[in-house]
């Protein structure tokens, strides 16, 4: 059974070359390659029934638009080994790790924008958070 690889994409430049090394790893590995996007749900909206189809088109439109950069990286390596995949979550560090874990993966590839401590205090980071949490390696790019 092939490996399964997961590479987190938001749409920044980080998660630009986070896609680029996650495609470089799975290809030269022969493992099966998860583009992940996070689609945010804010925790007062998870109780209700009722969804505006405007902002669900909009969140869905803006998931592809991210996933863009991404299937580039890996068509331009001619790897076609790739999925990519919408999961939600009101934590976006959660939901990754979640998804991790739901899926088995063996790596998790991500970017961080994070450059120094005092923001990482005060903002915390997804990056950390993840790393702190995930149950397989996780290799984070900058």
């Amino acid at each position: 059974m092939a490996k399964l690889y997961i590479c987190a994409v938001d749409g920044s430049k980080v998660a630009d070359r986070a896609a680029a090394c996650a495609v470089n790893l799975a290809k030269s590995s022969g493992a099966k390659l998860t583009f992940l996007n996070i689609n945010i749900i804010p925790t007062r909206f998870k109780r209700t029934y009722f969804w505006d189809a405007t902002l669900v088109d909009a969140s869905d439109i803006q998931s592809h638009r991210q996933f863009g950069a991404a299937a580039k990286v890996a068509k331009a390596a001619k790897f076609t080994g790739y999925d990519c995949i919408i999961a939600s979550g009101s934590n976006v560090a959660d939901a990754i790790v979640s998804y991790v874990k739901k899926h088995k993966a063996d790596h998790l590839i991500m970017g961080t924008a994070t450059t120094n401590e005092l923001t990482r205090l005060f903002l915390g980071s997804v990056a950390t958070a993840v790393v702190s949490h995930a149950e397989c390696p996780v290799t984070i790019v900058k």
